[in-house]
């Protein structure tokens, strides 16, 4: 397939980016007007999830499909008006859309564990995302193979918000806990999640959500404690005080970090044949790509 990649030069999508390469794709990257990016190993087309025409522009026929892997704008009506520019063009076509999403959606989810036909109850910082993943599920009906991947906390390749575990614990000198030191985070490494992407992409049928998680309640505590060693650090995990951390990470953020969640994947496994080889995250922070 010849896939259009918005966000392929970030953390996420660099490595969809490979991973598509890897079998046997051809990626075609959205990179913004005047971007300083390193270049790239494939073909660049400019765009602005800001500025709708260009989008639009950007799906010509030779596009099989798009994969929506880049950070949302945070303002509803442009990230709406971002998935309806790049849609457009592909009404009646049959091509997939992937839109990425995030487990945040899902909210606390207590004890129980959440799968894809939970409600969504999202966190403030993502409370517009629920209705976004509606408008791309309800592009099946123009014809469009649409789908939505919410990833889980992603780690790996020494980057994502456990890097911030290790920058914290460096800077404070004590591995840290925003907010909850019971917290549990769903995690998945970043090159397993590329291999659900493609997947999503060639497989998945229209109209379904798929959860990109590997561990589904990785305690926080045992996070920050690997990614004090990380760091070089030696002490107790401490607790970072919600208030305290939202001074420093924006109010939102820090709740987002203080959410406890438990979320299983098994439909992508059974269904997709998924299957995640990766390093764990705790080990991964410990002896893998974060090590000092």
């Amino acid at each position: 397939m010849r896939v259009l990649l918005i966000g392929a030069s970030g953390y996420v999508g660099s490595a969809v980016a490979e991973r598509l390469i890897a079998e046997g794709h051809e990626v075609v990257a959205l990179a913004r007007p005047g971007s300083a990016r390193p270049a790239v190993p494939f073909e660049r087309r400019f765009g602005d999830l800001k500025v709708p025409a260009s989008l639009t522009a950007a799906v010509t026929e030779d596009i099989d499909g798009v994969v929506h892997a880049a950070t949302s704008t945070g303002d509803p009506r442009m990230d709406a008006a971002a998935i309806t520019a790049l849609t457009a063009p592909m009404h009646g076509t049959i091509r997939p859309f992937v839109l990425t999403s995030g487990v945040w959606v899902l909210g606390a989810t207590g004890e129980q564990s959440a799968d894809e036909t939970t409600p969504a109850a999202p966190i403030p910082l993502v409370a517009h995302r629920p209705a976004l993943e509606e408008q791309v599920l309800a592009l099946t009906d123009n014809g469009i193979r649409a789908t939505v991947l919410r990833p889980g906390v992603v780690h790996g390749r020494g980057g994502g918000i456990p890097a911030q575990l290790v920058e914290w614990a460096r800077k404070a000198g004590v591995p840290r806990v925003v907010g909850d030191l019971a917290a549990r985070w769903p995690m998945v490494h970043v090159d397993d999640l590329a291999d659900l992407y493609v997947r999503v992409l060639t497989q998945a049928p229209a109209r379904t959500v798929w959860h990109g998680v590997t561990e589904p309640a990785v305690p926080v505590r045992e996070l920050a404690a690997a990614a004090g060693r990380a760091a070089g650090v030696v002490g107790d995990v401490t607790l970072w005080p919600l208030d305290e951390a939202g001074q420093d990470l924006g109010k939102q953020y820090a709740e987002a970090l203080a959410l406890s969640q438990s979320v299983t994947a098994e439909n992508a496994r059974t269904r997709l044949d998924w299957a995640p080889r990766e390093l764990d995250s705790v080990s991964d922070l410990r002896v893998g790509s974060y090590r000092h």
